[in-house]
This record gives structure tokens, sequence and C-alpha cells, in this order.
């Protein structure tokens, strides 16, 4: 995990981007909860009235109010409102904001005790007991019957001692419950003003175009926090694959071996996936589920619903399961790369082996070890999927049993009157927000143990250093002397992890203008040997140089302008012919790629192709043959002009005849350069200045054909095996 969130550092300025917008968002999401609460209790059971201070007011209404108020209120209210107009309305000041926490403890009061004396006039109006809504008729009645006693001496200091005994009687839930009904009675003047329907739309009509800023606004952030994700998880894919190829290609033979190519292919596709899908959630998810949640449990916690216990209930529900499934469900993830690794490998196996799969009926055997480690991957998946799929039931479960509590707690508290429909309303949002923010967490910590898993795979593939790299203090060539003289100094050679030498105590020296070939019988070392001289291996004892250099001691680029390297099985490019010929380097014309592909035989089949040198080559050379493959390998060598040629068995797809033909005009073209040729047939050998004969990895016999033929009896047995006694007596009398 540490590794996937180093990988988000290198884009700290992004993700400090993602959590700033991430902040706003859910200010928005968290706030939203809080406009719905206000539409149902203000704007629709309220009438849109947010405060027991009406905004407009007739005199006798206000008149009655002021009966019921202290002096010093009275004297409040008369300050802020204005003279009554023709209509005998009176206009609170818009300056008033600054006294109106003072104002609407003023009213509050007078409007309960107001509302409440027309709601009993209403009922004695309708001949009944019980609570009747009171009417503008009964408000005004009310308000004319207040008007009468302001008349009488001490009515105002009669009426607040009675208010004052009244209201110290209510215990505090029944004060809460009759706090609502000054809101009703604001409700009741506008009413009879006429203006009440005007009032509820014009809140209705602001708060709902709040919220609607607020959801465009959390709609744009969460926009712009997919784009930033989505970039950052892309450069870290891109960074990665960048990294893990430019480290795999400057591995050796021997990496590459350690890790298997199935497994670095899927290391650089599937695991930096897994990582780059990982980032994507990390940023828009993991980042957001913590604000979210926070922010809601501070919501809630700054109510007075007393249903907070509730919260801490769900809480523990779902930190208890995330553990259990957790601890299920880790193992097998862990499992799950490896699988993957191994599937990859017998399909790559079986795919470029269909050939003798088929030519030995070995379609069945083969199916049977893909179904098995397809079928091993497939139940491992199944489980940990299964996993995921279990802990929905279980949050929804959790979710739906929430609510439950809220509603029939949230119930009880309505019918007490200190909890309002809206509240609760949004009361059960936050604790789905709270809820849905752990479910995300959750989900999130079921994907990251693979994505792990992938980042350690990936960052062992880049902290393993490469065996063959340049050396600190590197030496260049000689510009002056013979160039080209490759020399093997009592070389010693062991693949890494063998017990075993593959090569012992090689010394020879091949010059430029003359031939050097080896040969000897399969799994002697010929190949190796090769190999040593590019440093796709390095010596373990000994040392091979070039122009009296140490090729350990060249930067491998240069070391390689020296070379022209023909591989033992010809691998082609994607692309065209011509591209494949100029493979070598820019400096490559096109009359260098004609003038190599003539040298090679390869003029007449490219020829014959209707685009010519233009003609695609498919992926590995598939679409060419496997001697045109090795004719086209042996053009893009010569094509580079290098000073020394390498031909691993290079000639063993040709024909005699092109082989003839090929090594003729070779001849004239390599003059000047040094040729080392590994090769199975004598005649490939025949008249090269220089022939080694390898047995277990030690030079057995070195000389010409003619030399090795009487003093070598490895070399003898050979010839005589590849030719007939009669081209044998040829070759004598030429002698």
């Amino acid at each position: 995990m540490i590794k996937i969130f180093k990988q988000l550092g290198r884009h700290w300025a992004a993700c400090l981007a993602v959590v700033a917008l991430l902040v706003v968002q859910a200010y928005c999401d968290l706030s939203l909860p809080d406009y719905t609460s206000k539409i149902v209790d203000v704007g629709i059971q309220q009438g849109g009235i947010e405060s027991p201070v009406p905004g407009t007011v007739r005199d006798t209404t206000l008149q009655a109010l002021k009966l019921l108020m202290s002096e010093e209120d009275a004297a409040l209210a008369e300050q802020w409102y204005s003279a009554p107009d023709a209509d005998g309305l009176r206009t609170l000041s818009s300056d008033a904001d600054t006294a109106m926490t003072e104002l609407e403890s003023a009213f509050t009061t007078p409007d309960i005790v107001l509302y409440m004396a027309a709601a009993e006039n209403a009922s004695e109006q309708a001949g009944t007991t019980d609570t009747v809504t009171p009417t503008t008729y009964d408000l005004d009645a009310v308000a004319t019957q207040f008007s009468a006693m302001a008349q009488a001496p001490g009515a105002r200091e009669m009426l607040q001692t009675q208010l004052a005994s009244a209201i110290s009687s209510l215990d505090e839930s029944v004060a809460d419950s009759l706090s609502s009904q000054a809101m009703l009675l604001v409700a009741l003047e506008y009413d009879a003003q006429g203006i009440a329907h005007d009032v509820q739309m014009r809140y209705l009509l602001h708060t709902g175009g709040e919220m609607l800023a607020l959801t465009l606004l959390m709609v744009a952030v969460a926009i712009a926090v997919g784009f930033i994700a989505s970039r950052v998880s892309a450069s870290i894919g891109r960074d990665l694959r960048r990294e893990v190829f430019s480290t795999v290609v400057g591995y050796s033979n021997a990496e590459i071996e350690k890790f298997s190519t199935a497994s670095l292919i899927t290391r650089t596709t599937n695991d930096i996936q897994q990582v780059q899908f990982v980032c994507v959630i990390l940023l828009r998810m993991v980042a957001y589920a913590p604000i979210l949640g926070i922010g809601g449990i501070l919501h809630v916690a700054s109510g007075n619903t007393g249903l907070e216990w509730i919260i801490f209930v769900a809480v523990a529900a779902l930190l208890v399961l995330i553990i259990f499934l957790m601890n299920v469900a880790l193992p097998k993830f862990k499992q799950m790369q490896t699988l993957v690794d191994r599937l990859n490998l017998v399909s790559r196996e079986i795919l470029t082996g269909i050939m003798p799969i088929r030519a030995f009926s070995r379609e069945r055997f083969e199916e049977e070890r893909f179904d098995k480690a397809n079928t091993d991957l497939m139940k491992t998946q199944l489980f940990t999927n299964r996993t995921m799929v279990a802990m929905m039931p279980f949050m929804t479960l959790i979710m739906n049993g929430t609510s439950l509590l809220i509603v029939w707690f949230g119930g009880k508290a309505m019918d007490l009157g200190t909890m309002q429909v809206g509240e609760m309303i949004a009361f059960i949002t936050y604790t789905m927000q709270i809820v849905m923010s752990f479910l995300m967490l959750s989900m999130v910590a079921v994907m990251l143990p693979r994505a792990g898993v992938a980042a350690d795979r990936i960052d062992e593939v880049i902290k393993t250093p490469a065996t063959i790299h340049d050396p600190a203090a590197p030496k260049a060539l000689p510009q002056n002397g013979t160039k080209g003289v490759v020399a093997f100094n009592d070389v010693s050679f062991r693949y890494p992890g063998s017990d075993e030498d593959a090569l012992e105590h090689i010394s020879f020296t091949a010059k430029p203008g003359e031939t050097t070939a080896i040969i000897g019988s399969t799994g002697c070392g010929k190949s190796t040997l090769l190999n040593l001289i590019p440093r796709f291996y390095d010596v373990s004892e000994g040392s091979v140089t070039i122009d009296g250099v140490d090729v350990r001691d060249l930067p491998q680029a240069q070391l390689h302008d020296q070379l022209g390297y023909v591989p033992q099985k010809g691998v082609l490019f994607s692309g065209t012919i011509a591209s494949n010929l100029k493979f070598g380097g820019d400096h490559i014309t096109d009359a260098d790629a004609r003038e190599a592909a003539e040298i090679a035989q390869a003029t007449e089949f490219i020829t014959a192709k209707p685009e010519g040198y233009e003609s695609t080559i498919a992926q590995g050379g598939s679409n060419v043959s496997g001697g045109q493959k090795q004719r086209l390998s042996i053009a893009r060598a010569i094509a580079k002009h290098p000073q020394i040629y390498l031909f691993d068995d290079s000639f063993s797809a040709l024909d005699y005849k092109t082989d003839v033909a090929l090594r003729r005009a070779l001849k004239e073209k390599t003059d000047n350069a040094t040729v080392i040729i590994v090769a199975q047939r004598i005649s490939t050998v025949l008249h090269a200045n220089q022939i080694l004969v390898l047995d277990e990895g030690r030079i057995i016999g070195k000389g010409t054909h003619a030399q090795l033929m009487e003093s070598c009896p490895e070399y003898q047995e050979i010839a005589r095996s590849q030719l007939s006694q009669k081209e044998l007596n040829l070759q004598k009398e030429g002698e």
C-alpha cells in the first residue's frame, strides 16, 4: 500500500487539488439534506415563514401583540416597524436584521398566546371543546378584544403576570411544541393580508434555487475530480509502464529468465492496470468517504434529535462486518496474481507451440492443462467475488435496519413534538451518507490487497538491478591500429544458479578479414560462447576483449555498434521489410538495405511481393517462411556495416544452394571485418580461417578444416557423419 501512495505522492499538487475539490463536494452534499428539511418544515408546513417576526403586519394585530409584551419589548417592536400606511399595514425595517434575535424573543410568546386565543375563539364559535384551526375572522375578533382590554388600567401588568405563570408551568417538550405555533400566527396574519401564498412561493423558489445551485456546483466539482483523478491515474500507469519497460530492456538474459517472459508481461499490463484503477478509486472514493462521513457525524451531533446513538450502533456493526470479511478475503487476493501469471504462462506456451501440439496429438492434454490453470484462477476469483457479494446484503440490512430505527424513534419524537418531519428526513439522509462512506471504504478495502500485491510485483521488477550494466569509468576503443580483433582470454562461464561451468578456459583470437567458425555437438556451449561477446552474459572468469579493451569496460551502446548479430532463431518486428532491414540505425539508407538484401539472397522473394520492400511483416514475422526470416535477419546485420559479424547458426534454415551463394557474397562484403560463425553443418565452415571444436564447454580442437581432419578425432567424426566418402576424398585431393 505504501508503494501505491508513493506513486500518488509524485502528483501531490493534483492530489491536493482533488482533496480541496472533494471538501467542496462534501459541503454541497451535506448541505442538501438541510435544504430538504427547510423545504419540508418551513416551506410546506410553516408556509415559508422562518421567523415569528412578521415582515408586514396590520396595526391592529401589532397593537394586540404589543399588549402581550413587556414595555421594553413593545418599545423595541415600535422602533423597528414603520408607521401604518393607508391600508393600516406596518412594515419591518430592512435594517432589523441587527436586532432580529431580540425581536424574535419579544414576538415568540405573544404570537403563541394570540394564536391560542384565536383558536379558542374559533372553538367557541363552533360550539365544541376540540381545537379548531382559527381563521382571519377569529384573529380580528381577538385583536379587537385585546385592543379594548388595553384601555383598562393595569391590563398589561395583569397579562404579563398570567403569561409568566403559565409558561413557567410548562415542561420543556410542551414549550418546544408550542413554539411552532408562533409561526402559525404569522401565517394567519399573512393570510389576512392576502399574501400567504406569495410568501410561501417566494421561500420555496429561493430555497429551491439555492439547492439547485449547490447541486450544479457539486456536479461540476465531481466532474473536475473525475477528470483530475483520471489524468493522475493515467499518468501513474504511463510512468510505471515506462519505468518497468526501460528496466526490463536493460535486463540481461539472467533477469529475464528469473521473472519469465509471461510474468513480465503480466506485471507490465495487468498489475499496472490494477494499480492505476485503485489510484482512481483512492482519489475519488477513499479521499471522499472520510470527509463525507466525518461531516455527516458532525451534522448529526450538532442537532438535538436524541437519535445519535443509532449512528454509533450502525458504524460499529459496519466495522465488525468489514474486519471479518477482510480477514477471510485477504489471503485469496494474494494468491490471485500468481494464478494470473500461471494462466498467462500456460496460454503463451500453448499458443506459441500450437504446431508441435497438433503434430503430437496433444490437444487434449494441453486443454486439460489450460483448464486446470483456468479453473484454479476461477475458484479464487469466485471466492473473492462471493465475499464481496456477501458484503452487500449485510450492508443493505444494516442500512435498512438503521432507517427503521430512525423512523421508529423519530416517529415517537414527532409525536412528542420534539422533531419535525423535515428533521427526520435530514437525519435519515445524513445517516445514509455516513453508512455509505463506510460502504465505500469497505469496497475499496476489498480491492486494495490485490492492488498492493500488484504494486509489490511491479516494484520487484523496478528494484531488481541488471547484472550487466555500463561501467562507472568507461573506456573507448583505440582509434588507431587494427579494428575488430576479438580475443577470449582464459574465459570460463557459469549460468546463475548452476553448479558447473558451461564454458571452461576458452582462449582464442578472431581477426579482421578472417572467419572463425565454432562447431560441436548440441549443448556443448557454442551459442553461450557467442553470447559473451555482446554481453548477453558476462564471463565468470577471464576476459573477452575487442581491440584489447575488455567488453565490460565499454559502454554497451558503443560495444553493440561494433557488432552485427544474427540470432539462432530469426526475429523480425512488425512493420515492413524495409523497416526491418533498417533496424540497425537511422544511418542505414535504402541503398544499404537493398545491397544487404542482395547479399543475403533475399532480393528474389522480396521483389516477388506486390509491394516489394514496403511489404508488411506481421508480428514475429509469422507471414514469411523460416528461410526468408533467416535471410532477412542476416540482411539486417549486413546493412549495419559492423566491424564484427556474429552468426549464431544462422544458415541452418537455408538450402545448400542458397547457403553457398550467401556465404560467397558475404565473403566479398566482409573482407575487412571479423566474422564469427556458430554452425552445425561442416559445409558452412569448410573454408573458415579458424575452426574451434567445442565439447562440453572446452575447446578440443583448433585449426583449419584440413588441420582438424588430421588432428581432431571429434571433428573427423562430425565430418564423416555429414559428408560422403567421395566428398572427403575430393577435399583431400583439393588439399
